[in-house]
């Protein structure tokens, strides 16, 4: 997992996709990624139709692209309520504390899993991880 962390922060922009209420795919840009307490971690706001697609269809996968390679991975996201998970996601990323607050009711951190991870590229094998 550690290494599929690395891969998507390295690209610094991932896309998410989710499915809307009527089954039309959604994509939208993401940039927050990290590792807490063992578990793959992305951020969003409840009040955003993101997170609401999350809710009723947890099943998402997200795409991302470096240096010729690219990584899809999919699997379910779970809502952490904690709010040691979500200080921990706002402190790896202090921009968002001018728009999120661990205690607030709108932010959300959700970690990945039955995840599947696939890193591709036109010269090398696919690389799967699993978690």
């Amino acid at each position: 997992m550690e290494e599929i962390y690395e891969f998507i922060k390295a690209c610094g922009t991932y896309y998410l996709a989710t499915v809307d209420s009527d089954g039309q795919p959604r994509v939208r840009p993401f940039g927050t990624i990290n590792i807490f307490d063992g578990k793959l971690y992305i951020q969003t706001g409840k009040k955003k139709d993101c997170s609401k697609q999350i809710q009723a269809n947890p099943k998402v996968e997200l795409c991302c692209f470096n240096g010729g390679a690219w990584l899809r991975l999919a699997g379910e996201l779970v809502r952490d309520e904690r709010i040691e998970a979500k200080e921990d996601m706002l402190n790896h990323y202090p921009d968002l504390k001018a728009m999120y607050s661990a205690t607030d009711d709108n932010t959300e951190v959700l970690y990945f899993k039955n995840a599947t991870a696939t890193i591709s590229s036109f010269t090398a094998a696919p690389i799967v991880v699993k978690f």
